[in-house]
């Protein structure tokens, strides 16, 4: 039979005071009568005398019955206590023991109350706590991202589908047109998957980073020149700004082009033609670097902005389709800048957009 912890803690102290009022009386025992005899010499009391034994006798009985009953209320109050304390503690230990065993069985929503217990206690619950609620928004993003993948895949592989019972039933034929119509289907499942890698990586750790000394107007000026040509295509207008003097920016190139690449794109694809996209990089506050990218397109409606860097959210899911995007890129360039130790923000006046990228220097 397992023995508890509230019986473990009664018994030593029970075995802690017993071996005091031993250690007490062992004490007095040799202590106590060699000075009380001095006394009554001292005294004028001879050793031999009545008055010596008496007094001997009183003083060895006062000293049994004193530490007899202070050691008895003494280990009853220190019972008491001990199992009040170690009821409190088998209490909160049981209640960590059962939330644990929850959280294993996949009920991420089980907590710990606080023990009040001592601080040791408290910060041990608020960790456990903590960690209960990461696990359950992990638990939430992954059911999340199960469901947004199935919907997003749904509807290529239905086009695909229909489009292949077409060709078998004879109501279409294999032309040009159904041929591009399925590269177009085949492309953007291609282009989902990667993007859904990419994001995956993007969120892994910051320890798929490799920053170094950056100069802001060679990123800027390479990104620009990487997007100039898809920019021509559309005929939307790409310049870009850099202040002098700026510090170096201690990033990860690959990873900042990647940045930029996304938010170009994402310009790109809501701006019409004869629209402008610019990037700005200015100096940021505490020696920061603040990057933007500014397009003078259809803009973002007030109630989206807090979502738009959310995974496959999409503001108007068919227009964006129909513009290629796989709701990914933005969720991507959150998680690179927040792997950088930086932030972005999104602004929207009604028409056009802003976002705002603070990055770190070196």
């Amino acid at each position: 039979m397992t023995v508890g912890l509230r019986t473990r803690l009664l018994s030593a102290q029970a075995l802690v005071l017993l071996a005091g009022a031993g250690t007490t009386g062992l004490v007095a025992a040799i202590v106590g009568p060699p000075l009380f005899r001095e006394h009554l010499h001292r005294a004028g009391v001879s050793g031999d005398s009545a008055e010596q034994m008496h007094a001997e006798e009183a003083y060895v009985y006062a000293t049994v019955i004193s530490i007899g009953v202070a050691s008895c209320v003494a280990i009853l109050a220190a019972l008491v206590v001990t199992w009040y304390v170690g009821r409190r503690l088998q209490r909160s230990l049981t209640e960590v023991s059962q939330a644990a065993t929850a959280i294993a069985d996949g009920h991420y929503d089980s907590r710990v109350p606080p023990a009040h217990l001592g601080d040791e206690f408290d910060s041990l619950a608020s960790s456990f706590n903590q960690m209960a609620g990461r696990l359950e928004d992990v638990d939430a993003s992954r059911r999340r991202l199960f469901s947004d993948l199935a919907h997003e895949i749904r509807t290529p592989v239905s086009v695909l589908e229909a489009y292949f019972e077409a060709i078998e039933d004879g109501v279409r034929t294999l032309d040009p047109e159904t041929v591009s119509m399925l590269r177009q289907q085949t492309h953007r499942l291609v282009r989902f998957a990667g993007d859904a890698a990419a994001l995956a990586k993007a969120e892994e750790s910051p320890a798929t980073i490799t920053p170094a000394p950056l100069a802001a107007k060679a990123v800027v000026a390479a990104a620009a020149a990487a997007a100039q040509d898809r920019f021509d295509d559309k005929g939307v207008t790409l310049s870009w700004r850099v202040d002098e003097g700026l510090p170096s920016l201690w990033a990860d190139p690959h990873r900042l082009a990647q940045i930029l690449g996304n938010l170009l794109d994402n310009a790109l694809r809501h701006t019409p033609a004869g629209g402008r996209v610019t990037i700005d990089a200015t100096a940021g506050p505490d020696r920061n670097v603040t990057l933007t990218v500014t397009d003078s397109g259809e803009g973002i409606p007030a109630e989206h902005l807090s979502h738009v860097f959310e995974r496959f959210y999409r503001a108007d899911a068919a227009r964006d389709r129909d513009h290629g995007g796989s709701g990914i890129g933005l969720a991507i360039v959150k998680a690179l800048v927040e792997a950088h130790g930086g932030r972005i923000t999104v602004s929207s006046p009604g028409t056009g957009a802003t976002f705002t990228i603070i990055l770190p220097t070196g």
